[in-house]
């Protein structure tokens, strides 16, 4: 399973992007039955968790940071997952990563996830 990231880019602080991450490949389609999630990681810092869903949607993990901002969703017809960002603050600026959760759950921790994307760059300005 391949996945491919976009949306990123430079935004100003309170503004929006919506990042999308869709999978390809010969099993793309099995990750309707994964939990998916997005994860951050800025320049001399550890990645971390920013929000996951379970495998039928229903179920959404965000991490304190922002909860009440970001929204996840996913449309198992395309193969995509999406993050929106609202409110957008300077220290939201890092590389996005989604990835392929190892079960049906909307897990937090990095361990849990089989697949990641490339990432793409979000750069919020004060």
């Amino acid at each position: 399973v391949q996945l491919q990231a976009s949306g990123g880019g430079l935004v100003q602080a309170g503004g929006s992007l919506r990042l999308s991450c869709a999978a390809s490949g010969r099993y793309a389609r099995t990750i309707s039955n994964n939990g998916m999630g997005w994860f951050r990681q800025a320049p001399g810092k550890e990645r971390e968790f920013v929000a996951a869903i379970g495998w039928r949607g229903g179920a959404a993990n965000y991490a304190d940071s922002v909860k009440g901002r970001f929204t996840i969703s996913r449309d198992n017809a395309k193969n995509t997952v999406y993050l929106q960002m609202d409110s957008l603050k300077p220290e939201d600026t890092a590389v996005y990563y989604c990835a392929v959760a190892r079960s049906a759950m909307a897990a937090s921790s990095r361990e849990y996830y089989q697949y990641w994307g490339q990432g793409t760059l979000v750069t919020v300005s004060s």
